[in-house]
This record gives structure tokens, C-alpha cells and sequence, in this order.
């Protein structure tokens, strides 16, 4: 059964942005973690991420790593890198990112800029605070091939098919894994140890 998460702080979205003042705003902030800015020409949301917002994350990509690892896809994980395109003038920072069929491109890479590098392949969304920017246009204009959404209760695998999403019911980055799988597992690891919360997704990927 999944758990309900109450949100406890709101984003703010401001209109008539330019790309400069994002631009110098992702400088100002730099590798601070206290806030999270998402540019979709010209408008501008910034996120102050909750405890349960950052727990939920972490408990997703952790997640994300353990299936990889059972199932054996390579992942490189990217984490909330800030990405962002002038061309289309849209930028954000994901809860979490991963590259798997370009993983090999970007290994070893110290820094990803998206006019020379592919961008993610996986991108992970806590949506609990009912964010007022659709980041979706955002994700598909900049070519994040899959992207999975949790919304508290239930998780929501969007692919990218042309310039627009189609939600689908299992993931192409972990093949066989399902939306219903994967807010089970996140629901029982609210409340399991973290070792029988791996052991249970380690039997489950073994049958």
C-alpha cells in the first residue's frame, strides 16, 4: 500500500524571466543544494526541496541502482546536475539522472554540456509539492528519452516518443520493471531496513 506524503513547502514560479538572469542565478546558487531552479523559456520555477521530498528521492535512485545492477544494465548515475540548452532555452535539475545506453559516452566525463554530450537517459521526479511548471515540455525539448514521476502514491513512467511523452506501464532502461513494481518497492522502503528492503528487490529481480 502506498504511503501518503503531506508536502510542507510550496515552489515559487515567476514569468518574464531572461535567460541571462537564469543563467546567473544557477552561478549565484552554484553547488547549493538549498534550492532548485527549472527554466522554461522565460519562466522560471525555484523549489526549496522538504525532508520527505529528499528521502523519496533518495529511496527512488537507490532503487533505480539496485534493479540495475540485478538486471545487469550498465547505469551512470548523474545525480542533479544542473542541464540546460540556450538553443531551446530550457534548463533544469533533476531529483536524479542516469545514463544507460550512453553511459559509455559520458563515463569518465568531469562536466556533461549538452551541445556536444547526449543528455540523460533516466530522469527521476519527486512531484509531492504539486509543482506549478509542467517540466515534461522541458525534459522532452532538451531529449530525456525516459522519465519517472512520483507523485506520493503512484509512480508514473513517461517515454519519449518524437517531442512528446506517452505514458507507459514498464520502463525501457530496466527492462520488465512496471510502474505497479516500482511504488511497491518504494512503499515497503519507507519502513524496511535499508539491507531486507535490497534483499527484496534482489529476490524479486532473481525469479
Amino acid at each position: 500500500m502506498s504511503t501518503l506524503i503531506s508536502p510542507t513547502a510550496e515552489p515559487v514560479l515567476l514569468d518574464g524571466v531572461s535567460w541571462a538572469t537564469y543563467t546567473c542565478l544557477l552561478k549565484d546558487f552554484g553547488d547549493s543544494h538549498a534550492a532548485r531552479l527549472a527554466y522554461d523559456q522565460g519562466r522560471l520555477e525555484i523549489m526549496a526541496p522538504s525532508f520527505a521530498h529528499e528521502q523519496l528521492k533518495h529511496l527512488l535512485a537507490l532503487l533505480v541502482e539496485v534493479l540495475a545492477y540485478e538486471l545487469g544494465v550498465d547505469l551512470l548515475g548523474a545525480g542533479s546536475t544542473t542541464l540546460k540548452r540556450e538553443d531551446v532555452a530550457r534548463g533544469f535539475e533533476p531529483d536524479a539522472s542516469f545514463y544507460s545506453q550512453h553511459a559509455a559516452a559520458i563515463r569518465g566525463k568531469m562536466t556533461i554540456d549538452l551541445a556536444i554530450d547526449p543528455p540523460p537517459d533516466l530522469v527521476i521526479e519527486i512531484d509531492i509539492t504539486h509543482p506549478s511548471l509542467d517540466k515534461l515540455p522541458i525534459y522532452a525539448a532538451i531529449g530525456v528519452s525516459e522519465v519517472w514521476r512520483y507523485d506520493g502514491q503512484q509512480v508514473f513512467v513517461h517515454r519519449l516518443e518524437g517531442n512528446r511523452y506517452r505514458q507507459a506501464e514498464t520502463s525501457t532502461v530496466l527492462p520488465g520493471v512496471a510502474t505497479g513494481q516500482i511504488a511497491q518497492f518504494l512503499s515497503t522502503g519507507q519502513h524496511m531496513s535499508r539491507a531486507a528492503w535490497f534483499a527484496t528487490i534482489q529476490t524479486w529481480a532473481r525469479t
